[in-house]
């Protein structure tokens, strides 16, 4: 009995290993195909839809397109050529191909998509074939209305709607990126295929004269320039093996200067004028003149004219247009700000002279006549281009500076860490414009000609005099003519640690500045005891500790130029 126990264990064993066997067989990868060729029916693989790899040269010439002067090459970035749901229009066409859903129901009921045959029919059941070769997409529905209503009286009703356009293969020829035969759908428009090719060569390819063709006839011609600037595009139905050919580009001229699109433009061979350029290319209102460089040959003239003429100036191929601003300022305006009883803002001929402004001015009881300020834009800009040049040249020293050891150039990376940095903060500072005319002799800042945007400040008897940079306590302290420099120093706490007592600057209200010598100086180009005025103000700028002497020069000239421009101690 335990023989008989023990053989039937085994056999299960046995059983259990050949099926595990089996299972692993018909598992394993390497025979799955055996099997599959040995056993009827076998199971189809699943399908695996194809991936296409994305072209490089589509890629290249899409960015070549953007990079384009060419104007209407940055249509062809590859928006149009990407696939999307299809709309139908209501004109469509119905074509050889087409998939059109029927559906019926009631007494009888089919759903089924149907496709349009070679003869331009659909097949419905008991009603037979309908023609619908060319029927509009909106008329459909009452065609086969008409056809279901012929056979079932009563109680039949219809639906059909165009389910699928037909896949069409469209030849894309001419002055093209790619030339080539691309695939799509008879609703795609002109521009997908266009896309698929790569767009237009701007160099080659004419933007005017798009052409579709099937066989010898053209059956439309595009103006990509009426899509572009009015959104115009007629729609073309495409069928199989139609041609998109583009034509080669027509004459050229380049446009710059005050106009919305500064691009290239194609104009046809026709007379064309500058007036028609205008429509396209929107110069600004600021725009008074256009200069015409016409290039023939190898002599190169230059044609300027008013827009008002622009109607009888012919464009030639080549030619080079630059829209310009000639005009003169009729006005200009001047702001009058500070302690004064009179108008703010004055409106005044252009030309007009500081003499001829002061005499509208009320001053009050607290005005300071004899410290009026004038800042001037151009003045400010000329500063900050002055002071640009100089933090250009600090940059240069700290970068190229030379180390003889590894210690020093280590010590030098640091330095020239540290000046980096500084120079970003100096580049940040904004000079004030200020224009020094409290010195000047009365006729000569009479006869001072005004600038539009000018700011005259008539300053305040304040009786302050503010001591800043390198001192313990930045303050105000009223003036006191008992006190000397150093006296205003001290009310300030003192120097700090890296002040330079040698280069203490005095800026007065009315623009001027001062440099004196400092406490512990041995030089320097003013008497120490200068006269401190109310509405003074006091720098003490920093010490530069820099191991080369040219950073050192730059960095001394430029923290007085700061100083100067814009009343500002920046230290390190």
């Amino acid at each position: 009995m335990l023989r008989s126990i023990f053989t039937r264990y085994t056999l299960l064993i046995a059983l259990v290993f050949s099926q595990a066997a089996v299972a692993a067989d018909l598992l394993s990868p390497r025979q799955a195909p055996v099997k599959a060729s040995l056993n009827a029916p076998a199971l189809a693989a699943p399908s695996v839809a194809p991936v296409t790899p994305t072209s490089s040269t589509q890629q290249l010439d899409y960015s070549a397109n953007i990079k384009s002067d060419v104007f209407g090459a940055n249509l062809f970035t590859g928006a149009f050529a990407r696939e999307g749901a299809t709309q139908f229009n209501p004109d469509y066409a119905v074509a050889v191909g087409d998939k059109i859903q029927v559906r019926l129901w009631g007494a009888f009921e089919f759903d089924a998509p149907v496709t349009v045959d070679a003869q331009g029919n659909i097949f419905l059941p008991h009603a037979g074939p309908v023609a619908v070769l060319g029927v509009r997409n909106q008329d459909l529905q009452r065609l086969v209305d008409a056809a279901i209503g012929k056979v079932f009286k009563t109680n039949v009703f219809s639906y059909a709607s165009l389910a699928a356009a037909q896949p069409v293969r469209i030849f894309v020829s001419g002055f093209v990126n790619r030339p080539g035969l691309y695939s799509g759908t008879s609703m795609d428009s002109l521009l997908h295929f266009l896309d698929q090719a790569g767009g237009i060569d701007p160099e080659r390819g004419s933007f005017l004269n798009v052409q579709v063709k099937r066989g010898s006839q053209v059956r439309a011609t595009i103006n990509l320039y009426e899509f572009l600037l009015i959104g115009t595009m007629p729609l073309t139905q495409l069928s199989n093996g139609d041609v998109i050919f583009v034509e080669p580009r027509q004459n050229t001229v380049r446009v710059s200067g005050l106009a919305a699109n500064a691009k290239r433009f194609e104009f046809s061979s026709k007379r064309s004028t500058v007036a028609d350029l205008i429509a396209i290319t929107k110069p600004s209102a600021a725009a008074t003149h256009v200069r015409v460089l016409r290039n023939t040959g190898t002599i190169q003239n230059t044609e300027y004219y008013p827009l008002q003429d622009a109607a009888t100036v012919a464009l030639q191929n080549g030619d080079e247009l630059n829209f310009t601003a000639d005009k003169k300022l009729g006005t200009i305006t001047v702001r009058v700000e500070g302690e004064h009883q009179s108008p703010q803002e004055y409106v005044l001929p252009n030309g007009t002279r500081m003499g001829a402004l002061l005499p509208l001015i009320k001053y009050s009881e607290r005005s300071d006549q004899n410290n009026l300020q004038l800042f001037r834009v151009s003045v400010k800009e000329r500063q900050k281009l002055l002071l640009q040049t100089s933090l250009k040249s600090l940059e240069t020293a700290a970068l190229t500076a030379r180390s003889g050891t590894s210690d020093e150039a280590r010590l030098r990376k640091e330095e020239a860490e540290l000046l980096l940095q500084w120079v970003e903060r100096a580049k940040a500072i904004e000079p004030i414009g200020q224009v020094v005319i409290a010195q000047s002799q009365t006729n000569i800042r009479d006869n001072l000609l005004l600038e539009n945007g000018d700011i005259l400040r008539v300053p305040t008897f304040d009786g302050l005099v503010l001591i800043s940079g390198e001192v313990l306590f930045p303050i105000s302290v009223a003036h006191d003519t008992s006190l000397k420099l150093h006296d205003y120093i001290n009310r300030a706490g003192g120097y700090t640690q890296n002040a330079e007592t040698a280069r203490l600057v005095v800026a007065r209200r009315d623009g001027s500045f001062a440099q004196v010598m400092g406490k512990e100086s041995f030089f320097s180009f003013a008497p120490a005891n200068i006269d401190i005025r109310g509405g003074d103000q006091i720098l003490v700028l920093p010490k530069i500790d820099v191991k080369s002497l040219q950073v050192w020069k730059d960095l001394t000239q430029i923290i007085y130029q700061i100083a100067v421009s814009a009343k500002v101690v920046l230290g390190l």
